[in-house]
Parts: C-alpha cells; structure tokens; sequence
C-alpha cells in the first residue's frame, strides 16, 4: 500500500476522493440547512415566511456550487464509478434535479408574483425541498446497500429518506434559530425538537446497516483495537444529540427572558453531528467508490489527467470557498425583514 502510494496512480486517486469528499460534505451542511427553511415554510404564517425566505436568500443558490463541484469531480476523476452510480441512481437523481429546479424558479417568481399567486409559489417552493431531500436520503439509502434492490434494501432507502427529512429539518430549524427572533424563532425551536428523534434514528440505521452490507466494514469497526480505538464516534454523535436536547427545552424561557446566549448552539451541534456521520461512512467505504466492487484506484483516471484536473481544482476550490467565506460573513448576524427594489 505505501508503495502505491508513492507513486502519482496511488496517491493521486486518495487526493480526489478527499476533494470529493469535501465538496459533498459542505453541500449536505450548506445546502442542508436552506433545504430544510424550505421544508418547514409551509407551518408558518405569510409573514414568517418571507422572514424564512430573508434568512437564506444570500446563500442557498451558491450552497448548490458544491453538489456541482462534487459531481464533476466524480466524473472527471472517477469516471467509471460516475457510470455506475449515475446508472444505478438514474430516477432519484432526475427526481433530485426537478426539486432543485421547483426551488429555483418557485424563489424567483414567488418575489413577483401577485397575491393571489404567492401561496402556490411558497407550496412549489416547499415541494420542491421535500422532493430534493427524500431523493438524496433515498440515494444515500441505495448506495449504501451496494445497489441491491431488494424489498429490504428498498425499504431502508425510503426510510433514509424520511430520515433525512427530519435532518434536514433540524438543520433548517437551528439555523432559524440563530437567524430570526420573536415568534418565529420560538417557533423554530419546537419544530427542531420535532425533528430531532426521527434524525437520531436515522443516523442510528445508518450507522447499524453500513456494518452489515460488508465483511470488511464490519470488520474496521468492530475487530480488535478498531472497535476501542472508534467508541468515542457513537459516544459523541449520542451526546451532541443530547445536547442539541437538553438547549432546545431550555430555550424558550431563555428567549423570553432577552437572552440569545445559546441560540448558536443546536446549529453547531447538529452540524457536528453531521460532520462525524459523514466521516464515518467515509472511513467505512474506504477505499471503495462502489461497496466492495469498485475502489479509487480502479475508478480513477489517467495519473497525467489528474495532474491536470488538479491543476483546475486548485484555481476553482480557492475561489469558491472564498466566495462563500465572504458571503457569509457580509450577510452574518439577523435576517432582516424580506424587501424588494
């Protein structure tokens, strides 16, 4: 292994998966928490509405860049995986895409449209984030199970989905909590508590059935240190979502009381939940880009071609992550009230 690593053919391969990685990542955080505004909007009042609309008008298109960054690195480095798993996830990566469209034109035209017109825009704007949610969960559900279809695996893919509803959700609903005030940040806070057991058992089924799809996953978490070396994972994910529990019942009495102390504090967690999920199933699937069937190194391209894809990335990955940087620290602080000019 050392030795393949020594060489462009072998560390080259591990340099784009963990771009990959990176980019899929911040999508799922970034992109997460404006998916889940869009899938509480329809449980609040006109008002409340454009106050959540106003919260992640600066960011949710840009939040999008990664899933594309991360796309075309799968297709560009890894092009015979990129075959297999855009083959395989053919109908929810279709359905994911005419979510991501519903979002897109229900946002513009919803600033437009006249009264009577606006509910139906703010109702395709949620649907469209319900549809993209419940096609990712259903994604990640399938690739997990290696592409079985099984009634089983079938089964586990729509609960994946549900489950990352509910995360999504959670995410939206702290990040509300930070962004807005008053009756709406109250409101945020009962709607992530709502979504927080649904998470925790999502990320639960994931974390039992990755083990159970492959020997040699079972067998990185659970063999001898493994298994004493990876405990604190779970003990942490646990706690965060304890946290995250513990700070949104006492919350409320805060808020009323003019205190925003803590109002930071389930966005965080829940990101870090996010983050040690993620990491986790990295650390399972490694080196494999298709469970047990296809590995980095068989997938990649040429070691010249990604010399020159690098070369690219490296000019792009810069530009977008201070892009974003920037965006978030102009537009940082309360959302304020939704106006057009």
């Amino acid at each position: 292994m050392m030795a393949e690593l020594s060489q462009p053919g072998g560390w080259l391969p591990v340099v784009f998966l963990a771009l990959l990685g990176i980019s899929m990542m911040v999508y799922v955080v970034l992109d997460g928490f404006d998916l889940g505004v869009g899938i509480l909007l329809r449980r609040a009042t006109d008002e409340q509405k454009d106050m959540m609309i106003a919260s992640i008008g600066p960011f949710w298109d840009a939040n999008e860049t990664w899933l594309v960054l991360g796309v075309g690195i799968l297709l560009v480095a890894f092009p015979e995986a990129h075959g297999v798993i855009l083959g395989e996830l053919y109908l929810p990566v279709a359905v994911m895409l005419i979510g991501l469209v519903l979002r897109g034109v229900a946002f513009d035209f919803r600033v437009k449209a006249r009264d009577e017109h606006k509910a139906a825009w703010n109702m395709i704007f949620y649907g469209g984030s319900i549809v993209t949610t419940v096609a990712q969960g259903v994604m990640i559900g399938l690739y997990i199970t290696g592409f079985v279809n099984g009634w089983a695996q079938i089964v586990f893919a729509l609960f994946t989905g549900l489950a990352l509803l509910a995360a999504y959700a959670l995410l939206g609903a702290t990040w509300l909590i930070m962004k807005t005030d008053g009756a709406l940040q109250q409101r945020a806070v009962v709607w992530a508590h709502r979504s927080l057991l649904l998470s925790a058992l999502g990320v639960a089924a994931v974390s039992i059935a990755t083990p159970m799809v492959s020997q040699q996953i079972f067998a990185k978490w659970f063999s001898f240190p493994n298994i004493l070396l990876l405990a604190p994972v779970p003990i942490i994910t646990a706690g965060l979502f304890l946290m995250v529990d513990q700070v949104l019942r006492r919350l409320p009495a805060r808020l009323e009381g003019g205190s925003e102390r803590w109002c930071w504090v389930p966005f965080a967690s829940t990101v870090g939940i996010i983050l040690l999920a993620f990491n986790g199933l990295a650390y399972s699937l490694f080196p494999y880009l298709v469970v047990d069937k296809i590995t980095i190194w068989q997938a990649a391209s040429a070691p010249e071609s990604l010399k020159i894809i690098l070369i690219g990335v490296a000019v792009v990955l810069p530009a977008i992550i201070g892009y974003t940087i920037f965006s978030y620290k102009v537009f940082w602080g309360k959302a304020r009230e939704l106006t057009y000019y």
